[in-house]
């Protein structure tokens, strides 16, 4: 063999070596040998868009939920998540404001936690669009747990507890901003409630009672004057924005509900976008488990569900910005005493207290 073929030899071995597909480690962040959570969609509920790089597995739900109540997250260890998202409120704060750890209070009241795997413009103005945005923000936040991540992950290495927690959900010890934000978004995703007497009598296990009946018939009918006819409609309006398909109960979007005339105080979704045409724009929020999740609206201005039917019974105050959906702004629903009673009896029937009481839910430490 002359040295001139061994040489051209050696080089297509080596160029052939080259061509040898890379094997590379599954990305840090990939539960490759976490368990396959079995997610029961609820029925007449649609798929829930989970995503990709974040499948719901046992053990990542299990350490969102670690963290979801974890105190440590917070600057001074005295709040978790779930000192402002109360069970036995729907998951929300019975205060107007809630109080984060120096005292100061914030300007939004707490949104009840359900059914976030279906909703989308997460907080009031709609500044995250994903769960895993949305969790990150109040660890930061200096009204809320006012901490830093770099202390808040200090702490959790610290604690004997999460390594294990963490390489179970993610192959490995390390622990992470990412790897916590997935794990509380999936926590969260399987916060779903679907057992109220409204879900049992769509599946034909319940009756509504006479006045539970002709409160859903209302809810369901429009509102406001007629154009056509100069009567009123005779409804209470409330589909257009908590409609029942897909059975969550709020459309999640951004409207102007008629609560001001002007939105200096707080522009809402204005204030993200800098536009003036989204002044007095909030998101809206699901209907489920309404009954406990008091005081109402963005800022809690009602104490009372009577209240909140009395403001859309006056037709809410017109702005630049009022939605079209505020069909009978400046001049009212027209609802009578025992038509206002019946639409609250309908919406006590979205209270699950199998949901509240879930213990998957419920403080591990």
């Amino acid at each position: 063999m002359s040295r001139y073929f061994l040489f051209a030899l050696l080089i297509g071995l080596a160029v052939f070596a080259g061509c040898e597909p890379e094997v590379t480690e599954p990305p840090s962040d990939t539960p490759f040998s976490a368990t396959p959570y079995n997610l029961v969609i609820p029925p007449f509920f649609p798929p829930m868009d989970i995503p990709a790089d974040n499948p719901l597995t046992v053990e990542g739900v299990e350490l969102g939920r670690y963290l979801f109540w974890e105190k440590n997250l917070s600057a001074d260890g005295t709040q978790s998540c779930g000192s402002c998202h109360l069970p036995e409120h729907g998951f929300s704060d019975p205060n107007r404001f809630s109080a984060g750890i120096t005292g100061a209070l914030g300007t939004r009241q707490s949104m009840a936690l359900v059914n976030l795997g279906w909703a989308y413009n997460y907080f009031w103005d709609g500044r995250a669009h994903t769960l895993e945005e949305q969790v990150i923000e109040p660890i930061t936040n200096p009204i809320e747990m006012n901490n830093t991540w770099d202390n808040a992950l200090n702490a959790l290495r610290q604690n004997p507890l999460y390594p294990s927690l963490f390489e179970a959900a993610y192959g490995t010890p390390d622990i992470t901003q990412n790897r916590a934000a997935k794990a509380m978004a999936s926590f969260l995703r399987t916060m779903i409630s679907a057992n109220s007497k409204f879900d049992q009598e769509r599946a034909g296990t319940y009756t509504f009672s006479p006045l539970e009946g002709t409160g859903f018939n209302l809810f369901q009918e429009e509102g406001g004057i007629n154009s056509n006819t100069g009567l009123p409609w005779g409804g209470g309006d409330c589909f257009h924005c908590h409609g029942i398909a897909g059975m969550q109960m709020g459309d999640y979007l951004m409207h102007n509900n008629g609560l001001d005339a002007e939105y200096s105080a707080d522009p809402g979704r204005a204030g993200v976008t800098g536009n003036p045409l989204d002044s007095g724009k909030f998101k809206t929020p699901t209907l489920r488990n309404i009954e406990l999740t008091a005081p109402y609206m963005h800022d809690g201005r009602f104490q009372t569900l009577n209240e909140v039917i009395a403001h859309y019974n006056t037709g809410g105050l017109v702005s630049t910005t009022s939605d079209p959906f505020m069909e009978a702004a400046g001049g009212g629903l027209f609802l009578d005493e025992l038509d206002q009673m019946a639409l609250i009896a309908f919406l006590k029937t979205l209270t699950d207290t199998s949901f509240l009481n879930n213990p998957a839910f419920s403080d591990p430490h």
